[in-house]
């Protein structure tokens, strides 16, 4: 049962925006370093030798993980081997806040998914809120030209993130289904070894057919180095620990809104490290979104 959202319970939901903020940067960065579904596999096996020494037990036969097998493995599909993969993928054509804002269709997705497919009632605050941020997504995708919005002209990597943000609202409402082995569930760590222990197969396939299709190097650097280990630390293990623990407390259509946070931090984050300054239509863009998050939040 979800629970009303709290202040500690808000501040929970922010972090992980902070983080996929800085991943997007860093993604953009590393473009031309390292090949985007490399990047995804090196990733997570980097945070798997992390968080092995406190979830190590959960790789035994008798730890449950592989009497249910079917469920990790599509939310290790869905979270560790798509999601970020086709992020790091759109980066290679959008900027990062492109690529965030576009991701805040992510409420959208969450209503969608979680009325067709879970049964779950969607209020009319809800819908309005949804309404609001799907704009602030047209806006975005029409480069605040509306001719471009008419001729429907979307990059790849709009495409790439629409993919991406569809993953993630499925994976979330997977994340609150029952299922799941009650030690697993009830420790962060072993839970999320789960995960990657399925989602580090998936992504090293689509690495391995990135090698094998495409001229794919890696041009190896300490600033490389530095920015695997906090990808891996930050966005990969604490966010996805903060918001594992936020989408139990709230639900996925509470949470999906706070998501739609990653833009505001993405824009400071770019105009710093990337010189690529905010435009006005990204503004429209985020006052529509935020409008959403106000809408959707607020009580009857």
């Amino acid at each position: 049962m979800t629970q009303r959202l709290s202040p500690s319970t808000a501040l929970l939901l922010t972090i992980p925006p902070v983080l996929w903020a800085a991943n997007a940067v860093l993604g953009r960065l590393l473009t031309g370093l390292v090949p985007p579904m490399t990047l995804n596999f090196m990733r997570w096996g980097l945070a798997f030798l992390l968080l092995l020494p406190f979830a190590a037990r959960v790789l035994r036969r008798d730890s449950g993980l592989w009497g249910h097998w079917r469920r990790y493995a599509v939310l290790g599909l869905l979270g560790v081997g798509c999601y970020n993969a086709l992020q790091y993928l759109a980066l290679k054509t959008s900027t990062p806040l492109n690529v965030t804002l576009v991701a805040a269709s992510s409420p959208v997705w969450m209503l969608g998914i979680g009325a067709l497919w879970f049964g779950q009632q969607v209020t009319g605050r809800q819908v309005t809120g949804a309404v609001l941020s799907i704009a602030g997504v047209l806006v975005v995708l029409a480069r605040g030209d509306l001719a471009q919005l008419l001729a429907v002209r979307l990059v790849a990597g709009d495409v790439y993130v629409l993919l991406a943000t569809a993953a993630w609202a499925l994976y979330s409402w997977l994340l609150v289904q029952p299922g799941d082995v009650a030690a697993i569930r009830c420790d962060w760590a072993a839970f999320l070894m789960a995960q990657i222990v399925f989602g580090l197969g998936w992504s090293g396939l689509f690495a391995a057919g990135e090698w094998a299709l495409t001229d794919a190097q890696i041009h190896w650097s300490w600033p490389l180095a530095a920015a695997l280990l906090f990808i891996a630390v930050g966005p990969a293990l604490l966010a996805y620990r903060c918001w594992g623990i936020g989408v139990q407390r709230v639900g996925p259509n509470v949470a999906g809104f706070f998501g739609n946070l990653t833009p505001l931090f993405a824009a400071v984050m770019s105009a710093a490290f990337l010189r690529e300054p905010p435009h006005l239509f990204h503004g429209v863009a985020f006052a529509l979104i935020v409008g959403g998050i106000v809408v959707s939040s607020r009580k009857s």
